[in-house]
């Protein structure tokens, strides 16, 4: 088993960082050649899947996902918290903190236009991020 972090400062709500070579070096420095590489992000307003990283598409899902959790509407968290990031808790939670990605022969096995992504859906102007990295194999 091999562990490392990913730190970053993302830029407010809507924010999508291509994680994919960060995450292909921990593949490499892990040695792992057959097995499984783990992401988690700690916190309930980031998430992390994997997209195509065009701006068409990045822009669909911001755009989707907007009309999820619209900003037009009123959130009880909200209500009970006055932080205004009732919707940044309800699409972190659609699309979820984790990925588990297999590896064969020490690459991962994503598409060719499959990249893996931060998604920032908090309403702050900037977060520091950490995303665990666990890679699995013998």
């Amino acid at each position: 088993m091999y562990q490392t972090d990913i730190s970053l400062t993302t830029h407010g709500e809507g924010d999508i960082i291509d994680l994919t070579p960060e995450v292909r070096s921990a593949v490499a420095e892990s040695g792992v050649r057959e097995g499984l590489v783990n992401l988690f992000i700690p916190g309930s307003t980031a998430a992390l899947t994997t997209i195509e990283f065009e701006p068409g598409v990045l822009s669909d899902l911001r755009r989707a996902l907007a009309v999820l959790a619209p900003d037009s509407i009123s959130y009880e968290h909200d209500r009970a918290w006055g932080d205004g990031n009732g919707r940044s808790h309800v699409k972190a939670a659609l699309v979820g903190p984790s990925l588990t990605i297999p590896l064969r022969n020490g690459s991962m096995l994503t598409g060719t236009w499959q990249q893996i992504v931060l998604l920032e859906l908090d309403v702050r102007s900037t977060r520091q991020r950490t995303v665990h990295v666990t890679v699995l194999g013998p």
